[in-house]
């Protein structure tokens, strides 16, 4: 007797909690981030009149309706190809695990993955000057718990580099305030951890702000008002609100658009632009291969420009052009 082949709400469910979670132990931001993938995705195919999300079925998954899902990140929410493209890549690692599950539609999820990811441009990172990122660290208030908190956190997350993903995830048992090497413990991408030194400022600066908080281990470092860890884009917000002030002192964040990966990549160029090796860079950022850590030598043009001053440059003896008919001579004028 052959079996009859799961249900498309099986499949997803089975790829969950069997296949990401059991199999494969992905980290939770992994789960999180393809859960909000099919979130997105049975909220647009549940748009067909009287078909409920959970009446989709694996022959709705077409290349055309991948096609119209896709386009409809990208034009009606406004995401970045960049965005369209990981979305895309959490659907295609789905279609993979049930292409073993349901052969009868192997023809059709073999089209869909055929799809290839959209191609975009790679923008030059934007950083910080040292002058720009001490304005935004003294622009919180001191005064104020919140003030204090964000003074404190953005000069943490300028110090380590870290991302903000983790930095919010951050416990108070990660910081080691030893006098002679005090660092924090990141938890990282793929459950990578890494541990980065701090300077005696930061470090001076996380003892005064552990009085305001409850130390106990488990609590996050950086809480909310209401004592639970940030979000992403809490810390988004408490930024924005920062460079606003700042732009009143330094008028140059005016023209910027600042979040807090950028710190992240000032962190990154003001270590490469003092003379860090790039190898090291890369642990310090918890990057997988240095050779994602070479934009930042693609970025920094004074590094370039010492390098072109160390090559004799040739002699380039000028000429003038001059037409050699009249008609010839009245286009170049134009």
């Amino acid at each position: 007797m052959i079996a009859s082949a799961p249900s498309f709400v099986q499949l997803v469910q089975d790829f969950f909690l069997g296949h990401l979670v059991n199999q494969r132990n992905v980290s939770p931001r992994t789960v999180a981030s393809y859960r909000d993938t099919f979130r997105l995705l049975l909220t647009f195919l549940g748009q067909e009149p009287g078909k409920r999300p959970s009446q989709i079925e694996m022959s709705d998954v077409t290349p055309s309706t991948v096609t119209a899902f896709l386009k409809h990140l990208e034009t009606k929410r406004l995401n970045s190809i960049r965005t369209r493209n990981n979305r895309f890549a959490a659907l295609r690692a789905f279609l993979r695990y049930a292409s073993g599950r349901d052969p009868a539609s192997l023809s059709t999820i073999q089209q869909v993955l055929a799809m290839p990811l959209k191609r975009f441009d790679r923008p030059q990172i934007g950083f910080l000057s040292r002058e720009e990122v001490q304005v935004i660290l003294n622009t919180p208030d001191s005064s104020t718990w919140s003030g204090r908190r964000d003074r404190v956190m953005f000069a943490t997350l300028y110090n380590t580099g870290a991302r903000v993903s983790e930095l919010v995830a951050a416990k108070v048992q990660d910081l080691s305030l030893d006098h002679s090497s005090a660092s924090l413990l990141l938890h990282g991408k793929g459950r990578k951890q890494r541990t980065v030194p701090l300077w005696k400022d930061t470090a001076r600066a996380l003892r005064t702000w552990l009085r305001d908080i409850s130390a106990d281990a488990q609590d996050p470092l950086f809480p909310n008002m209401s004592g639970t860890f940030m979000t992403r884009s809490g810390v988004e917000y408490r930024l924005h609100d920062l460079v606003a002030s700042a732009e009143k002192v330094c008028p140059s964040l005016k023209t910027r658009r600042i979040s807090p990966h950028t710190f992240r990549h000032t962190t990154a160029m003001h270590l490469l632009q003092s003379g860090v090796d790039i190898t090291v860079i890369a642990l310090w950022l918890g990057h997988e291969s240095p050779v994602t850590t070479h934009m930042y030598v693609e970025a920094d043009l004074a590094m370039k420009e010492r390098a072109l001053a160390k090559v004799q440059k040739p002699t380039i003896t000028p000429v003038r052009y001059r037409a050699s008919d009249k008609l010839l001579h009245f286009l170049e004028t134009l």
